[in-house]
């Protein structure tokens, strides 16, 4: 009668998807940080108001320089164009749009931004102030 002995296997640490699961968590985390980075806007003297409240990163930021210049991302634009754009971005219904408006720029030129937005169909409009300060 032979007795056969077994050779005693080294355990092995598998490390192929452990790199499979590390990179799947690298890629989400890029991706939730790019969404995370707000739109760069412009340097406006925002109007003071009372009852601000913080907003999410809103879709789109436009802004309304002192002179009536309507700029998206730095990108100087019509209000032709700005329809355009928002019409482009699928549901105009889903679409949040944020107003900067320089507190010396007439009211007209914001009222031509919202009726620029309210032409392709957006009504989810905020306006960006400066929370006052209570001293």
């Amino acid at each position: 009668m032979k007795m056969r002995y077994f050779e005693q296997k080294k355990a092995r640490i598998e490390i192929i998807p452990m790199i499979d699961v590390m990179l799947f968590l690298l890629v989400f985390f890029i991706i939730v940080t790019l969404q995370m980075i707000p739109d760069a806007g412009v340097n406006l003297q925002l109007p003071v108001s009372s009852q601000t409240d913080p907003l999410p990163h809103p879709k789109f930021t436009v802004n309304v320089m002192p002179d009536g210049t309507i700029k998206v991302k730095d990108q100087v634009m019509t209000t032709d164009q700005l329809t355009a754009m928002f019409q482009a971005d699928g549901d105009p219904t889903k679409t949040e749009l944020t107003i900067a408006t320089d507190k010396t720029s007439q009211f007209q030129n914001f009222m031509t931004v919202i009726d620029a937005a309210r032409k392709a169909g957006v009504t989810d409009i905020g306006i960006a102030a400066q929370p006052a300060t209570n001293h």
